[in-house]
């Protein structure tokens, strides 16, 4: 918790940094459809699991998942000044370990994962410098580059899953489409996991909270390919 609370203050101090002078950046627009984050973000899984050794539940036993904490990105597309549609991603490496009546056996596994969220949103007071927002949608888990920890002739694999995700944040104006942000975001997804070679299963409930902050650029095309107000050289490509 420690690691993460100081790389989300460096995160804040950062953004503070980017956002406090935007005038020396390319001009936005407070209103285009675009916006992309640069966030600082802590990975917090919540995990529980019911263990089995070949075939059997072991009464008390679960896995943790460590906290890591992460850069990450979002892409986001307004529809209007109110609706958006948000894609998040990420790359993050976890440890699993073992919990409850089996802790004793530590470490489990190291596993890769990719992590991409598509949430629908609602941003209140698009006209505003405070600009709250939530949204709601489906996160998808790949693990790759899975490891076992548990020795020679074992190996260790998760499942790829499908959750539900629930989200609340806020944008804050800083200048010419220049934002401050802070989001969280909950998910809700199970998973499998095998352990080859020991005879150990888990049904496992990750339900990560997902922290974030950051700074943000909201644009118009014009404004990349044709300057601050200009929709010439998007007009020209067509």
């Amino acid at each position: 918790m420690r690691k993460f609370v100081t790389a989300l203050t460096v995160g804040v101090a950062l953004t503070v940094l980017f956002a406090g002078n935007p005038h020396q950046a390319l001009a936005g627009d407070n209103h285009g459809d675009f916006m992309i984050r640069g966030l600082v973000t802590g990975v917090l899984p919540d995990a529980d699991a019911s263990v089995k050794a070949n075939g059997t539940r072991i009464p008390g036993a679960s896995v943790d998942v460590s906290d890591e904490v992460i850069p990450a990105t979002t892409l986001t597309y307004f529809f209007t000044d109110n609706w958006a549609v948000e894609l998040f991603c990420c790359f993050a490496k976890h440890t699993v370990e073992a919990a409850g009546s089996i802790a004793s056996v530590g470490d489990i596994g190291d596993t890769w994962i990719f992590p991409p969220a598509l949430t629908a949103q609602y941003h209140f007071n698009p006209d505003g410098t405070f600009k709250p927002y939530v949204g709601a949608g489906v996160q998808y888990i790949h693990f790759f580059n899975e490891s076992s920890k548990l020795g020679p002739g074992t190996s260790f694999a998760l499942d790829d899953g499908f959750g539900f995700t629930l989200q609340g944040g806020l944008d804050i104006a800083v200048g010419d489409g220049w934002y401050l942000n802070a989001d969280v975001k909950k998910t809700w997804l199970g998973m499998d996991h095998r352990s080859g070679g020991t005879g150990i299963t888990a049904d496992v409930d990750l339900d990560p909270l997902v922290v974030s902050a950051g700074f943000g650029y909201r644009f118009n095309l014009s404004d990349l390919l044709g300057g601050h107000g200009s929709a010439t050289a998007y007009e020209e490509l067509k």
